[in-house]
C-alpha cells in the first residue's frame, strides 16, 4: 500500500455512509439529502477507482469500491423517497 492516509481518508467517509443509508430508509423522505452532492461524491469515487485500475493498482480499490456502492444506495433511495413525497 502506497499511502495508509487514503485508506484511512476512505474509511472515515466510509463509516458515514450506513447512517446516511438508514436515516433514509427510516425518514421516507429527501429532506436534508442533496442530489448534486451525492452525484458529486461517485464521480469522486469513480475517479478514484479509475486511478487505482490505471496507476496505484492495490487493495485500497475495494474501499473506493464499497463507499462507491454505499453512495449509490443512497442515491437509490433519494430517488425512492422523492417518489414517495410526490404521491403524499
Amino acid at each position: 500500500m502506497k499511502s495508509p492516509f487514503e485508506l484511512i481518508m476512505l474509511l472515515c467517509f466510509g463509516f458515514a455512509w450506513p447512517a446516511s443509508i438508514a436515516k433514509s430508509l427510516k425518514s421516507r423522505s429527501t429532506k436534508g439529502k442533496s442530489l448534486s452532492f451525492l452525484v458529486i461524491i461517485l464521480v469522486g469515487y469513480t475517479a478514484g477507482i479509475i486511478h487505482k485500475i490505471k496507476y496505484s493498482s492495490d487493495f485500497v480499490i475495494y474501499a473506493y469500491i464499497l463507499n462507491f456502492a454505499m453512495v449509490s444506495t443512497d442515491l437509490l433511495l433519494y430517488f425512492r423517497n422523492k417518489k414517495l413525497e410526490s404521491k403524499s
